[in-house]
């Protein structure tokens, strides 16, 4: 049998009152030519902060879709680029949880360098099985009502 590696402490960020914070490294992948990180890239960082986010939560997203077919789909973004970010540069995903109705929870995200804002993102994800919108679980919807 295959045992899961030991997550290091705060590996997948911190959560508190307020929000999700996951410092992320921007590597020479993640730029362009000129060291500035491309900018779809900065959809993978939203991503693993969103992930991060429900993973502290105490949700197990694989969990879910092996014992109840159940999986999250962003329906869709809205980004805002501010200010680049750089290679070498330590840069904080934050997440935070807005309204949850029916099938639907939005989402507001933040990349930032320090105080400053580089990058913001308002999205929609929805909660699916089998292709088709499902309500959210009541138990995630819960520790959401506590986020």
């Amino acid at each position: 049998m295959i045992e899961k590696a030991q997550t290091p402490p705060n590996f997948g960020g911190v959560l508190n009152d307020i929000c999700h914070r996951l410092p992320l490294r921007v590597y020479y992948e993640d730029t362009d030519f000129s060291g500035i990180v491309y900018h779809a890239n900065y959809l993978r960082f939203f991503e693993r902060g969103r992930t991060e986010f429900i993973r502290a939560l105490g949700v197990d997203q694989l969990a879910l879709h092996r014992e109840e077919g159940i999986a999250f789909a962003v329906r869709s973004i809205q980004v805002e680029f501010l200010r680049p970010a750089l290679m070498d540069d330590i840069i904080e995903v934050e997440t935070k949880a807005g309204e949850v109705r029916g099938p639907s929870l939005h989402l507001e995200q933040s990349i930032r360098r320090g105080a400053e804002v580089l990058t913001t993102a308002k999205v929609l994800v929805v909660c699916i099985r089998n292709g088709r919108p499902q309500r959210l679980p009541e138990s995630l919807r819960t520790v959401l009502s506590k986020a």
